[in-house]
């Protein structure tokens, strides 16, 4: 059996970072992360300018229904082959990420406890909650140095669709939230408090080896 850990909240509000910070309190071997976004479609229907035009931070942009699939796989012990999804071209590679079975999974993603079969996946579910103004910045900065993206085209879409979407999907997601996580990363505590968890848990996990939990120094 495979122990599930969702990571949702807003764009920009420090999930990789968190899901980075889990991944390493427990050994490599031990752990998969496969994010949300790997999952958008590929509208390759649509010429480049159209798929510019798309609301990327509605649900729909999503296959999520492929994403729970794998998930489902994961914890069956068969292995996937996940998306690589291109954020410059919209587009997804031809090539694919090979995941195998491990006894734990991390899920990331904005919409990723949005989506009830999803939820439905996990047993530990977080929110990381960052305020709008510093996860604003960081959407700026990440499409500006990875995504190729100007600053005109990052602010019409960060009013047009990032914010409506954030309001009516993301933010209210939170309720559904184990642990809600406040600044992200950045709260040294809050990562202490969700680490000695996931170690409880995995001791009690009888699918997983005791050793997996380590003991506290």
């Amino acid at each position: 059996m495979t122990l599930v850990i969702g990571i949702a909240g807003g764009t920009g509000s420090g999930k990789t970072t968190v899901a980075k910070k889990v991944e390493s309190a427990v050994p490599i071997e031990q752990v998969n992360r496969i994010e949300h976004d790997s999952y958008y479609r590929d509208r390759s229907d649509l010429t480049y300018e159209q798929r510019c035009g798309l609301n990327f931070d509605h649900p729909s942009s999503l296959e999520t229904s492929l994403f729970v699939e794998h998930v489902r796989a994961l914890k069956a012990g068969q292995a996937v082959e996940v998306p690589v999804y291109d954020f410059t071209t919209h587009r997804r590679k031809e090539t694919s990420r090979r995941v195998t079975p491990k006894p734990i999974l991390i899920v990331e993603g904005i919409l990723a406890l949005a989506e009830p079969d999803l939820r439905a996946e996990m047993d530990i579910k977080i929110f990381v909650d960052t305020d709008s103004d510093i996860r604003a910045f960081r959407r700026i900065r990440r499409d500006l140095e990875e995504r190729g993206r100007d600053f005109d085209s990052i602010r019409t879409q960060y009013y047009e669709t990032v914010r409506p979407m954030h309001l009516q999907f993301v933010e209210p997601s939170k309720r559904w939230a184990d642990l809600i996580m406040p600044e992200g990363g950045q709260n040294r505590v809050a990562l202490d408090v969700l680490i000695s968890k996931l170690k409880s848990v995995i001791k009690t996990h009888s699918s997983i080896p005791p050793a997996l939990a380590g003991e506290d120094e």
